[in-house]
């Protein structure tokens, strides 16, 4: 007898991993999560958060986990340097299939069922894509951090910090916004925030956008938020500049920062269809059937 073959699909970003676990057909069983698998964290980091995800989807359906019996989908963080992708693929424990792409592209596939339209994804990082009626893919920033990564967790914590910078040194009135961060940090003097500034990463700086969202309001906070409206709008217009396209903003921060796109693209914002990680089960749908299509064996 055949041994039974899964379908998973892995969405890994800079804070966390889920995965959706589905039977052959597609049919869903359980989902699973975990910590950060973008592979600016190293390919180590992410094939052991992947596994994690994908062992507690496992244990949720009540199913013996085996590599070689999945085919994997992967949408991740970080696969555009193309030396992590090549190590990623590398270090893959022996599957029954692969494929691996940008999180853009998965969030793409999910979020308007395969047919044309632009995303805005959000998250720990940030980036634009837009599928054409061609079927081709482009994208927009996604340069990563620090210097790109626009409207993302990352992006508003790192501008964020200043001013708790100069909250401590006088060039600013201590105020709770600048508490708030500082609280976050754990850091009560000039002293202990220079630690923190040494070590962090692109994952600690994005957990201070709660923190930012929280005080939306101080105009610290409100200026920063109208700037990620407004990087969210022209990613848009780099992608589809005759504004006929539907647009989703997708990612952890979506919802928050929707309501600071400019009223011009926000008329235009169209809720995802499905996440990040239902298209990279398609993705493992179709590596799948090119796998079985390679071997002989009937779809």
């Amino acid at each position: 007898m055949q041994a039974r073959q899964f379908l998973i699909g892995v969405d890994g970003g800079g804070t966390g991993t889920r995965v959706v676990l589905a039977d052959a057909h597609g049919a869903e069983l359980a989902q699973g999560a975990a910590g950060a698998s973008g592979l600016a964290l190293g390919v180590e980091r992410a094939w052991q958060a992947i596994e994690a995800a994908c062992a507690q989807a496992f244990a949720s359906a009540g199913l013996a986990f085996d590599w070689a019996h999945c085919a994997l989908g992967c949408g991740l963080a970080g696969v555009n340097n193309r030396d992590w992708l090549a190590a990623f693929v590398a270090s893959a424990p022996k599957l029954a299939a692969l494929d691996v792409q940008s999180d853009a592209y998965t969030t793409l596939v999910g979020a308007h069922g395969g047919a044309p339209g632009v995303i805005v994804a959000v998250g720990t990082g940030s980036i634009a894509a837009v599928l054409d009626a061609d079927g081709a893919c482009r994208v927009a920033g996604g340069y990563g951090f620090p210097s790109g990564d626009e409207a993302s967790g990352a992006w508003l914590g790192l501008r964020a910090v200043v001013h708790a910078q100069r909250s401590l040194d006088g060039r600013a009135r201590p105020d709770a916004f600048s508490e708030a961060l500082l609280a976050h940090i754990g850091a009560a003097d000039r002293d202990a925030l220079v630690v923190w500034l040494c070590e962090a990463n692109q994952t600690a700086y994005a957990g201070l956008a709660p923190v930012v969202l929280a005080h939306r309001q101080h105009p610290v906070a409100s200026a920063l938020l109208a700037q990620a409206g407004a990087d969210i709008a022209q990613l848009v217009d780099a992608l589809d500049a005759s504004g006929a396209l539907p647009v989703a903003l997708c990612g952890g921060l979506a919802a928050n920062l929707a309501e600071s796109v400019p009223p011009s693209h926000r008329a235009r914002l169209r809720p995802p269809l499905a996440d990040s990680a239902h298209g990279a089960l398609e993705l493992a749908r179709r590596a799948h059937a090119l796998a079985r299509a390679a071997t002989g064996e009937a779809t």
